[in-house]
Order: structure tokens, then C-alpha cells, then sequence
């Protein structure tokens, strides 16, 4: 336990001390320009990554790797349902351009570069979008729900993570949570994105589509893999910091052959502040962990 709450009061700290502030929070008027460079250089650096290829076929492999779905329409706080329809419009654009997509091994997957900028004339409307930890409408809104997708089915593969980036804020409380918090990936056109490495000496084909109250999906192969996954959390806990809570825990992935264990690795910590209100109710309801950090000094710790 001491490891993990020299962690934490690191990361609080951090926190409490930013190092620094974007250029763009400092002078507003700078965010447009900031973010066009930002989306010429991920082109520049997309075009002369040759590793990233890929193919589409209309009939689907025989072997089911892979599977997973997701719910379309959850309780998120007090936002507007409306989002969530919207939402579900904007992911059936997008899928139509993953369906069926091939990564042959040793070939990268990039979410941004197969479906394209979201834009009004290719069908994408106004959806939820997550600003500085408040919710707003902008064009191709809900679209982190395919990003969270992929990366969790991704999890479950001979595949390797090379890009992704994990929700800085906790935003809302758990309505109906499946999966462990922080296991999803956060998305924003073009240059914070999804990408994968198919490491397998098969290819690998993406089956997704809707129903009416699923995304649904499927890693196919040609061939079966030995190799089965499990993903799992660890030491999570809701950290007290004044009236302050933040949430923390440790993710995963255990790979078997035969059903003996072959290695089990971390992929990542999630550490984020809650955005919401956190009550004692709420907190006995879900039977989460607390760590009180209220009255602790914390200081800079020594790195050697």
C-alpha cells in the first residue's frame, strides 16, 4: 500500500503544482492557429508512416477473436438524452468506413486516418463533446464511445497499443459500468487518436455495427490464435483531498496459451479528478474505497 500511496500523493501534487500551462489557455486567441499546426503536422507525420495500411473487404473472415458491444444510450449525468440520438447518428457514419477494414501483421490501424475529419456534409451532426471538463456540442459529438470501443475489443488481441490517450476527468458518476473506469481511449481530431500494431503473424478484420440499442463488434482472423486475454483492475479507490475526490486505479492484461498464464502486464493508471459530486451515499452504494488524503503534506518526492 505504501507504494501506491507514494503514487498518489505524487500524482496529487503534480495536480496541486501544473508545471505548466498550454498556450492556448494562456492566450485564447492563439487556439486556432495552435490546433491547424497541430492537424498539418499529424498529416505530415501520417502520410510518411508507411506502416499504416490498410484494406476493406466485403466478406468476413471464419475466426472469432475477439468480441464486445457497448450500450448506446446511458444515463450520463444531467446532460441532454438528445446528445445521446445524435450521438448514435454519428457513429453509424463512422462505421460504415471501419466495417470490414483488414490490418495485415505488422500493419497499423489509425482511428483518425480510416474515418476521416468528421464534417456536416458527410452526415456527422452536433454531439456530445467534453471541453476543460464540461460538456458542449460540436460536430462528430460521441464519437470517444467508438474510440472506448475499439481500444477495449483491441485489448483483447495480439495487437499493440502504439497511440492512445486515457480521460484526463472523471465527469461522470457510474450509471450501468461494465467495464473497468479508465478503460477507454479519448479521441479529438486528427492529432490525440486511436492506434494499434497488429503483431500477430495473421491478419485481422474489424466486424462492427448497430443495433438498436448495441454497438457491436468483432475481431476476425482466417486462422484461430492461441493466445486468450484477460483484462482486469487493481487498487481502485476514490482518493479524498479536502472536498476534493479523485479516482484511482491500476489496469491489466493477463495473456494465457493452453490455459496456463504466460504473462501479465500493466497497461496503465488512471488518476483523475471527479467532476461530480461526491456523496457518502453514493460512494457506500457502488461499495467503493476510500483513501483520505485531506490532511496530509505532501511534497515534492526525490527521483533518483
Amino acid at each position: 500500500m505504501m507504494k501506491i500511496e507514494k503514487e498518489i500523493a505524487e500524482r496529487i501534487y503534480n495536480y496541486e503544482n501544473p508545471k505548466k500551462i498550454a498556450l492556448s489557455r494562456k492566450y485564447p486567441f492563439l487556439k486556432k492557429p495552435i490546433i491547424f499546426l497541430r492537424h498539418l503536422f499529424r498529416d505530415i507525420q501520417n502520410f510518411f508512416d508507411f506502416r499504416i495500411k490498410y484494406e476493406r473487404k466485403n466478406d468476413f473472415f471464419d475466426c472469432i477473436i475477439a468480441r464486445h458491444q457497448s450500450v448506446l444510450r446511458r444515463k450520463l449525468g444531467d446532460s441532454n438524452p438528445k446528445l445521446q440520438e445524435q450521438k448514435i447518428v454519428n457513429l453509424k457514419q463512422a462505421i460504415q468506413r471501419l466495417n470490414g477494414i483488414v490490418i495485415q501483421p505488422n500493419h497499423v490501424f489509425s482511428l483518425w486516418n480510416i474515418i476521416g475529419k468528421p464534417k456536416y456534409e458527410n452526415g456527422y451532426v452536433d454531439g456530445m463533446l467534453l471541453s476543460n471538463g464540461k460538456v458542449v456540442e460540436g460536430i462528430g459529438g460521441g464519437l470517444c464511445q467508438l474510440s472506448n470501443f475499439l481500444y477495449w475489443i483491441f485489448l483483447h488481441a495480439p495487437i499493440e497499443t502504439t497511440e492512445r490517450y486515457h480521460h484526463s476527468m472523471d465527469v461522470f458518476p457510474d450509471s450501468g459500468r461494465t467495464l473497468p473506469f479508465g478503460g477507454g481511449a479519448t479521441i479529438l481530431y486528427n492529432f490525440i487518436d486511436l492506434k494499434v500494431k497488429n503483431i500477430s503473424i495473421y491478419p485481422f478484420q474489424l466486424k462492427i455495427w448497430l443495433t438498436d440499442n448495441h454497438l457491436k463488434g468483432q475481431i476476425l482472423s482466417p486462422r484461430p490464435i492461441a493466445q486468450k486475454f484477460h483484462i482486469f483492475e487493481k487498487n481502485h479507490f476514490f482518493v479524498k483531498r479536502g472536498k476534493k475526490y479523485f479516482r484511482y486505479n491500476e489496469i491489466y492484461k493477463e495473456t494465457k496459451i493452453g490455459g496456463k498464464v504466460e504473462k501479465i502486464e500493466k497497461i496503465t493508471t488512471n488518476f483523475a479528478p471527479a467532476l461530480y459530486k461526491v456523496t457518502d451515499e453514493y460512494l457506500q452504494k457502488n461499495n467503493f474505497r476510500i483513501l483520505d488524503f485531506t490532511n496530509r503534506e505532501i511534497k515534492i518526492l526525490n527521483k533518483e
